[in-house]
């Protein structure tokens, strides 16, 4: 389950201020949803996409005993 900032609340930041996971959670709802999202809601996952290309995607660079590679949102 997800445990962090609503998107009333992310809203207001810019996307800049969003953290990985945050980015992860609403990048895949928002994705699944795609079909049915209006102008508004696709300009939003458009550009949580363009901040998590301008990261370098969601996987980290390298493992370690503690985390994985791969971003977890829950």
């Amino acid at each position: 389950m997800y445990v962090g900032r609503d998107m009333t609340e992310l809203s207001m930041l810019p996307k800049s201020e969003w953290k990985k996971s945050e980015l992860a959670y609403f990048h895949h709802s928002l994705q699944q949803i795609v079909p049915y999202l209006n102008t508004e809601g696709q300009s939003i996952h458009r550009e949580i996409v363009e901040e998590i290309e301008n990261r370098g995607g969601l996987n980290r660079g390298e493992a370690d005993y503690t985390h994985g590679t791969k971003t977890i949102y829950d």
